[in-house]
C-alpha cells in the first residue's frame, strides 16, 4: 500500500489508475511537442509541479516565482527546437516536463486575465473579427496567439519575460502582457500546481495568425471593462 496525504493509503488498483493517468499525460506531452513542431513552433522542456507534494515546482529554486511554467534550462532560447529527434529525446529523458513555447519567432502572445479573454472572444464572434489559437492557463489567464511583429526598429516596442521577472505590461492596459522576443509561454497540455491545467480554447489549425494590432484594441477594451 502507498501512503498519501491525509493519512490515506492507495491500494493496488488506485496505484495502477494513478500510474495510468501519469503515463497518459507523459504520452500526451511528447505527442503535443511533436504536433507543435509540425506547425513549425519550436519547443523546450519546462518545469512541472513537484511530485512529492511539499513543493509547487520541480525546480530547485526556493519560492519559485512561476512554478511549473518556466523552462528547465537557463539556455532555453538557444536550445528550443522543432527537430522531432531532439524533442523525442528530451521527453524521453523528462517525460513529465511541461511544454514551453518561445515567442517572438513564429508568433507573439497577448496574455490577458481570463474574464477579459472570455469577453474579447464574445466580441470577436459578434463582429466576425479574425482570431487565432487561444489557450487558457487554468481559470487565471487567456493567451491569444498572434502574428509576430518581427524585429521593430523601436526597441521600446518589445516586452520580454524571464524566470526572474514578470512580463512587462502594456502601460495603458493594466493586466495585459505582450510576449514577444526573449519571452515564452507554457503550452497545452501542460499541468500547473494545484490541479490547474493549460488547455486550448481554440486550438491551432495551421491558419495564418491574426495581426496583433487588430486584436490589441479588442483585448484592451475587454481588460478595461472587467478591470
Amino acid at each position: 500500500m502507498l501512503a498519501v496525504s491525509g493519512g490515506k493509503r492507495l491500494g493496488g488498483k488506485a496505484r495502477r489508475r494513478q500510474g495510468k493517468r501519469q503515463r497518459g499525460r507523459e504520452r500526451d506531452m511528447a505527442a503535443a511537442a511533436r504536433d507543435y513542431a509540425a506547425l513549425g513552433w519550436p519547443c523546450t522542456p519546462g518545469a512541472h509541479p513537484g511530485v512529492a507534494g511539499d513543493r509547487a515546482c520541480s525546480c530547485d529554486r526556493v519560492g519559485c516565482p512561476d512554478p511549473g511554467a518556466h523552462p528547465v534550462s537557463a539556455t532555453w532560447a538557444l536550445q528550443a527546437s522543432a527537430d522531432i529527434d531532439v524533442l523525442n529525446r528530451w521527453w524521453t529523458e523528462r517525460p513529465d516536463a511541461n511544454i514551453i513555447l518561445p515567442t517572438g519567432r513564429v508568433f507573439d502572445v497577448l496574455d490577458v486575465p481570463a474574464a477579459a479573454g472570455t469577453a474579447a472572444l464574445a466580441r470577436i464572434a459578434r463582429e466576425g473579427l479574425p482570431v487565432g489559437p487561444v489557450a487558457a492557463l487554468g481559470d487565471d489567464r487567456y493567451l491569444f496567439f498572434v502574428a509576430t511583429r518581427g524585429a521593430p526598429e523601436d526597441e521600446d516596442e518589445w516586452w520580454s519575460c524571464h524566470l526572474d521577472c514578470f512580463p512587462e505590461t502594456v502601460t495603458e492596459t493594466p493586466g495585459m502582457r505582450w510576449h514577444c522576443r526573449d519571452s515564452y509561454v507554457v503550452a497545452p497540455p501542460s499541468v500547473l500546481p494545484y490541479g490547474r491545467e493549460v488547455t486550448w480554447v481554440r486550438p491551432p489549425d495551421g491558419s495564418p495568425l491574426p495581426d496583433p494590432l487588430r486584436l490589441l484594441e479588442v483585448l484592451s477594451d475587454s481588460c478595461d471593462a472587467v478591470g
